[in-house]
C-alpha cells in the first residue's frame, strides 16, 4: 500500500468579491482535482474552504509519490531497420537516439502482422511535493476572473492582492513561490478578532484552529447554515419570520468570516410605503433580511449579519438603523410626490424618451401596443377597452420618481399608482403582470387583459428590432429578444391560449411605420420564436426529433404544437411506433419520386393483392373516425387509432410491389400510400422519429 499524506493549500488574500466567491472556490477545487487525477495521484477526498480572505483545499490521503510507469515505444519495421548486410538504417539509428540507447539495446517485437524494433523502459514516478506548485499555479491561472489586478510593484496578477500562501504536505512545507508570495505554514485569523498569524502544524488541524483561535468559519456551507440559523432564530424572537433569499444568503455568507446576526428596527410609518420598495432597499442596498408576520405582512424590523462579535451590539444595531432610515425616507418622499399626479398625466412625457432611434419614442411604442393588445383581447373574447387602457398606462410608471430611483420596481409601482388613481382592478394588475415571466419558472399573467398586454408588448419589440436588422447573434441580445420570445410562447402554451402566432406577428407588423419594413421580418421572427421551443421542450424531457416531427408539418399555433408534441411523445413509446415511423419514411421516399400531382383516388377494383385490400379496408374504417379526432385536436387518440395499422402496413410492404410496370396498379398503390401518409401528416411527420 502506497504511503499517503494530507495536503493543505491556502491562498490568503484581501477581501474577495462576494458575488463570485463560490464560483472561484468551485473552479479552484475542480482545477486541482483534475490535475491530481491527470497526474495519477490518488486521494480519498478534497474539501473546499472559501471565506472573504481565503480560498483553501484540504486533500486527504494523497499519495506521496507517483507510481512507476512501464514505457513502451514501437519503432520502424525490421525490414526498414536494417539493410541487406544487417547494418542499421538511419531510421533505426534515429529511433534509438530518440530513446537514448544504442540500436543493439533495442528489442524485437513480433506480431502476426509483422516485426518491429521495440523499446521498453520504466519511467520513475515523481514525488508529489515536486508536482504541487505547478498544479496549484495552473488551477489559479484558469480561475474565471473577468479582470485580474496587479499590486505593489509585483508582476503577479490575481482577483485581489495575495497576502500569504500555505502549501503543507503532511508536517512539511512545500517550498514554492506562487503569485509573488513564498509558501509557509502560517495563516491569519479574523481581521479584527485575531489579526495575528496562526501556525498550522498539520493540514487536518487547519479548520479547527482557524475557528477556535482565529474566529473564522472557513467552510462556506457551514458558515452559510450558521447565518441561516441565526437569522431564523432572531426573527422568531420578534414573533416573525425571516424571508431568506438564497442568492442574498450566499452573498452575505461570502462577506463574513464570523457571522453574528443583529436585529434592527425602523419606524412603523414607513410601512405605509409599498413594501416592495422597502424590501428592495433592504436586500439590494443593505444586504438585510426582512421580516414578516404570520400573514406575510412586512414588520418594522430587519436583520443584518455583522462580521464581528461586538462588545456592544446596540452600537451595531444603531449604526445600521441610521443607514437605512434616510433610504426609507427617500422612498417615502417619492411615494408621496408621485401620487400628486395621475399615471395617465405622465403619458405625454413618454414622447420625450427614445425607445429605439429608428422605432421612435416610448409613446410611439405605447400606441402600437395599444392596437395590438386590443386585437389580442378581442380574439380571446376579453374586454378590449380594458386592454386599451392597460396598454395606454403600461409605460407611465417609468416617468415616476420611484421607478427612476428603483428601476426594478417598474410594473409594481404602476399597479400601486393605478390603484391609487382608481383605475379598474384588472387594468391595475395588468401593469405589473405584463412583465411576467421575468425569468425561467416565473409565474405568468392570468387575466386576459394582462395576457394580451404581455404578448403585445413583446411582439412589438421583436418585430421592430428584427425589422431594423438588430437580430441577436451569439451571446449578444441587448433587447432580450430570446427571453421575450420564450415569454410569449410560455404565455400561449401554459395558459392554454388558442392563438395563431403567425397571425399575431402579422398584426404586430402592421402597427409599425412602413419605413422600417416590418412585414419583411414576419417570417424571420416566427422562425426565431419557434426555435426557442427546442430548449423549452428539452427541459421538459421531450426529445428534439419529436419536436422536429411536429414542426415539419408547419403548425402556427403554439398551443396546438404543444398538444401534438404530447401526442407524438406518447405515440413514440408504443411498440408499433418504430415500425410505422420506418414505413412513413419509406412512403415519403416513394412519394418524392412521383412526378407531377400525387394520385389521390383509390380504385378498389385495382386492389389485387390481399395485403393492399386489407390495408385499404382498415384505412377506410379508420378514416372518418381519425379525421374527426384530428379536427377536434384529439391527437393522442388519433395516433393510438392509427397505430393499429402496423400489421397491415408491414404486410403491405412484404407482399406488394408498389413501383410495378403497370401504371394503373402503380398509381393506385401510390394513392393508397398517399392517403395513409396524409393522415399521419395532419398531426406530425413521424418518419423523423428516431
Amino acid at each position: 500500500m502506497s504511503k499517503t499524506n494530507d495536503l493543505l493549500i491556502e491562498i490568503g488574500t484581501e477581501e474577495l468579491p462576494p458575488a463570485t466567491l463560490s464560483k472561484l472556490s468551485n473552479a479552484f477545487y475542480s482545477g486541482v482535482k483534475s490535475s491530481l487525477e491527470n497526474a495519477d495521484l490518488s486521494f480519498s477526498n478534497i474539501k473546499k474552504f472559501a471565506a472573504p480572505r481565503r480560498l483553501a483545499l484540504l486533500v486527504s490521503d494523497l499519495e506521496v509519490k507517483q507510481k512507476d510507469k512501464a514505457v513502451e515505444r514501437r519503432g520502424p519495421a525490421i525490414a526498414a531497420a536494417f539493410d541487406e548486410d544487417g547494418c542499421p538504417s538511419k531510421a533505426a539509428e534515429g529511433f534509438a537516439r530518440s530513446c537514448g540507447v544504442k540500436v543493439e539495446d533495442l528489442e524485437k517485437l513480433e506480431t502476426d502482422k509483422g516485426a518491429w524494433l521495440n523499446f521498453k523502459s520504466t519511467k520513475k514516478g515523481q514525488k508529489t511535493f515536486e508536482l504541487i506548485p505547478e498544479i496549484v499555479q495552473t488551477a489559479l491561472d484558469k480561475l474565471p476572473i473577468a479582470k485580474r489586478m496587479r499590486w505593489a510593484d509585483l508582476d503577479a496578477q490575481f482577483v485581489r492582492p495575495v497576502q500569504w500562501l500555505i502549501l503543507l504536505f503532511g508536517d512539511n512545507v512545500i517550498n514554492a513561490e506562487i503569485l509573488s508570495v513564498k509558501s509557509g505554514r502560517e495563516t491569519r485569523g479574523h481581521r479584527f478578532h485575531h489579526p495575528e498569524s496562526i501556525t498550522i502544524p498539520s493540514p487536518s488541524e487547519y479548520e479547527m484552529l482557524l475557528e477556535t483561535h482565529g474566529k473564522v468559519i472557513a467552510d462556506f456551507e457551514r458558515r452559510k447554515e450558521a447565518v441561516r440559523g441565526q437569522v431564523d432564530e432572531i426573527a422568531l424572537s420578534k414573533n416573525g419570520k425571516a424571508i431568506i433569499d438564497e442568492d442574498l444568503l450566499d452573498e452575505v455568507s461570502a462577506m463574513v468570516e464570523w457571522p453574528v446576526a443583529v436585529m434592527g428596527n425602523f419606524e412603523k410609518r414607513f410601512l405605509d410605503v409599498p413594501q416592495e420598495a422597502l424590501i428592495l432597499t433592504m436586500k439590494t442596498n443593505q444586504k438585510y433580511f426582512y421580516v414578516v408576520d404570520k400573514k406575510g405582512a412586512l414588520l418594522p424590523h430587519f436583520i443584518t449579519v455583522s462580521n464581528i462579535e461586538s462588545k456592544d451590539v446596540s452600537k451595531v444595531q444603531e449604526g445600521n438603523e441610521r443607514v437605512i432610515r434616510p433610504r426609507f425616507a427617500d422612498a417615502e418622499f417619492f411615494w408621496s410626490q408621485d401620487r400628486k399626479s395621475k399615471l395617465i398625466d405622465r403619458s405625454e412625457q413618454l414622447g420625450t424618451v427614445v425607445f429605439q432611434k429608428k422605432l421612435g419614442t416610448l409613446l410611439d411604442k405605447t400606441k402600437r401596443v395599444q392596437k395590438l393588445s386590443a386585437a389580442i383581447a378581442d380574439q380571446l373574447a376579453g374586454n378590449t377597452q380594458l386592454a386599451l387602457r392597460a396598454a395606454e398606462l403600461c409605460k407611465c410608471d417609468l416617468m415616476t420618481e420611484m421607478v427612476g430611483e428603483f428601476a426594478s420596481l417598474q410594473g409594481v409601482m404602476g399597479r400601486y399608482y393605478a390603484e391609487h388613481d382608481g383605475e379598474n382592478a384588472e387594468v391595475a394588475q395588468a401593469l405589473e403582470d405584463y412583465y411576467k415571466p421575468k425569468f425561467s419558472g416565473d409565474s405568468l399573467p392570468q387575466s386576459i387583459t394582462s395576457q394580451s398586454l404581455a404578448i403585445a408588448d413583446r411582439l412589438d419589440t421583436l418585430l421592430g428590432i428584427f425589422a431594423i436588422g438588430q437580430i441577436p447573434t451569439g451571446d449578444k441580445d441587448p433587447f432580450a429578444l430570446r427571453r421575450a420570445a420564450l415569454g410569449v410562447l410560455r404565455i400561449l402554451i401554459e395558459n392554454n391560449l388558442d392563438l395563431d402566432l403567425q397571425h399575431l406577428i402579422k398584426i404586430a407588423a402592421k402597427q409599425h411605420d412602413s419605413s422600417i419594413k416590418a412585414t419583411e421580418a414576419e417570417v424571420t421572427v416566427f422562425e426565431f420564436m419557434l426555435d426557442r421551443l427546442h430548449a423549452y421542450y428539452l427541459d421538459k424531457g421531450i426529445r428534439p426529433d419529436v419536436l422536429d416531427a411536429v414542426l415539419s408539418t408547419k403548425p402556427t399555433k403554439p398551443l396546438d404544437i404543444n398538444n401534438r408534441l404530447l401526442a407524438v411523445d406518447s405515440f413514440r413509446q408504443l411498440s408499433e411506433a418504430e415500425s410505422l415511423a420506418a414505413a412513413n419514411k419509406r412512403i415519403g421516399n416513394i412519394l418524392k419520386k412521383v412526378e407531377g400531382k400525387l394520385p389521390d383516388k383509390i380504385s378498389e377494383t385495382l386492389l389485387q393483392e390481399p395485403a393492399e385490400q386489407s390495408l385499404n379496408k382498415t384505412l377506410t374504417e379508420l378514416d372518418d373516425k381519425v379525421q374527426t379526432m384530428i379536427d377536434e385536436a384529439k391527437y393522442q387518440d388519433a395516433l393510438t387509432e392509427l397505430s393499429s395499422l402496423r400489421k397491415d402496413v408491414d404486410q403491405f410492404f412484404d407482399d406488394v410491389m408498389v413501383m410495378t410496370d403497370d401504371n394503373k396498379l402503380k398509381n393506385n398503390r401510390i394513392a393508397l400510400l398517399n392517403k395513409l401518409h396524409s393522415l399521419f401528416l395532419q398531426i406530425a411527420d413521424i418518419s423523423k422519429l428516431q
